[in-house]
């Protein structure tokens, strides 16, 4: 599965370190985050699926975006429930994904009016020990997406960036 991604500052990346010994009640903790923008679906030909890509994202601006706080799914539309996450708030992240998915079909449930921009803590476990994560008042992190990674889910690695504005 191909992917487009926002990269994930540092400050962002040491709050959850810092949130890691208190994610030890799931059964899955994501040692690595990722932004996730929106989903491309795989393709026979991904030098024609990363044209397409950045064709869909030519103009798109750098976006503003925050963590404003630990929430979390008590029953996502796939995988193991709880999901931790961090919230981003994220109006031209947003309008970005809805950009995109005018050019790739929306995953049903997870995209298109579904989508929730944020960035996975853990899963699976105690909902109990999420609802506790999710009441921690946290300062909000603010940053600026000036690029995106076109991303192999199946390797796990950025294929290309594409600079914003774009």
């Amino acid at each position: 599965m191909y992917s487009v991604n926002a990269p994930v500052p540092g400050r962002v990346r040491q709050l959850a370190s810092r949130l890691y010994p208190d994610l030890h009640g799931f059964d899955r903790v994501r040692e690595t985050h990722s932004l996730l923008v929106k989903r491309l679906g795989d393709a026979p030909d991904v030098n024609a699926l990363q044209r397409r890509t950045h064709r869909a994202l030519a103009g798109a601006p750098a976006v503003e975006a925050a963590v404003t706080g630990v929430e979390y799914f008590a029953d996502p539309p796939v995988g193991s429930a709880p999901v931790v996450y961090f919230a981003i708030e994220s109006p031209g992240l947003e309008r970005i994904h809805a950009d995109l998915s005018d050019v790739f079909d929306p995953v049903a449930e997870l995209e298109g009016e579904d989508y929730v921009p944020h960035i996975t803590l853990a899963r699976g476990g105690d909902e109990e020990a999420a609802r506790r994560l999710a009441e921690r008042e946290i300062d909000p992190i603010r940053f600026t997406i000036s690029e995106l990674e076109f991303f192999d889910g199946q390797r796990r690695l950025p294929v290309s960036r594409v600079s914003l504005p774009a």
